[in-house]
């Protein structure tokens, strides 16, 4: 049972985290996407290399292009926001230079994103509340199992809608069938009455 618990358990916690380093070319623009259950919380960190001749934005968007966190000549420091809505978010950095490309070496950008359990800080939680390090504890497995539980929820509801979306397509494709064997009984049966006329016609047949 202990180790059901971890296999599932593993993959949330991979999930909630995402921490990546990459190098940004001058005048360039890169862009990360993530997926993001509704009512989550978000949090990152960022960090970019120092270049004086170059200055990096960052533009944080969802699907519909609302901004969520934008920040000119980022260098280092933090965000956080929570979803209103399943969604897919975009996290961008783009670096400008006035020099050009080729004179100006490429910015080193560190991310840490986190969201859901381990985006919450429970130690500020617990001096809030005045809890005790088991009960600090207790509270994060409750919401880990609470985001497991939500996990579940929706791959369920998205198996619903697939199996939905096959039955339906499954329904007009019998109809479509259907339609196409009438309409190819219905030109053969034309086919044989205007052959059957034409042959008359020519006095081939009685």
């Amino acid at each position: 049972m202990s180790r059901l618990f971890l296999l599932l358990t593993f993959p949330v916690l991979f999930d909630l985290t995402f921490s990546i380093t990459f190098y940004l070319p001058v005048n360039h623009r890169k862009c990360l996407r993530e997926e993001i259950h509704k009512d989550v919380l978000v949090t990152g960190e960022y960090e970019v290399s120092e270049q004086p001749n170059a200055k990096t934005n960052l533009k944080i968007t969802d699907s519909s292009g609302h901004i969520l966190y934008s920040k000119e000549d980022a260098s280092k420091g933090k965000f956080a926001f929570t979803t209103e809505d399943y969604d897919m978010f975009e996290v961008c950095f783009e670096s400008k230079s006035p020099l050009g490309t080729g004179r100006v070496t490429d910015q080193l950008v560190n991310l840490d994103m986190k969201h859901g359990v381990e985006a919450k800080n429970y130690e500020e939680i617990a001096k809030v509340e005045k809890l005790k390090p088991l009960e600090v504890e207790l509270r994060r497995l409750e919401d880990l199992s609470e985001s497991i539980v939500n996990d579940f929820a929706y791959m369920k509801k998205r198996e619903e809608e697939m199996r939905d979306t096959n039955e339906s397509t499954n329904i007009r494709v019998l109809y479509f069938s259907i339609f196409s064997m009438c309409c190819l009984i219905g030109l053969a049966t034309w086919q044989v009455f205007y052959l059957r006329r034409f042959f008359k016609a020519k006095k081939l047949i009685e």
